[in-house]
């Protein structure tokens, strides 16, 4: 059950993204939560193979790469999946950001810390 809240929780957090961030775009609640499901599976599966395939570089920024690893993950899904647009990466980096800061608040809020 608190799978689906949280994906709940996600799909509206991208969502309040689209008016925080009008240059990100997604058409409509059902997209939302399609991405929120894709963006979660990339980074359960992907982004994993990206941290360990980067770790020499993130190391040496200690730990900042990390910032754009999300934000390909963020750009990435956006690539692929229609009625989820973002105009260029550096906005990709900054809304991936944005976007880990609303669900994080809205997890803790809404369902607590565990």
């Amino acid at each position: 059950m608190t799978l689906l809240a949280v994906w709940l929780i996600n799909a509206v957090s991208l969502l309040l993204l689209t008016y925080l961030m009008p240059s990100i775009q997604v058409a409509s609640f059902w997209s939302a939560l399609l991405i929120a499901m894709v963006l979660g599976l990339v980074n359960v599966l992907i982004r994993p193979v990206l941290l360990v395939l980067t770790l020499p570089v993130n190391l040496l920024t200690l730990g900042l790469f990390t910032l754009v690893i999300n934000g390909f993950c963020f750009w990435l899904v956006a690539e692929v999946l229609q009625g989820f647009s973002i105009p260029g990466f550096g906005t990709a980096i900054v809304g991936a950001l944005v976007y880990s800061v609303i669900s994080w608040l809205a997890t803790t809020l809404l369902l607590g810390t565990k």
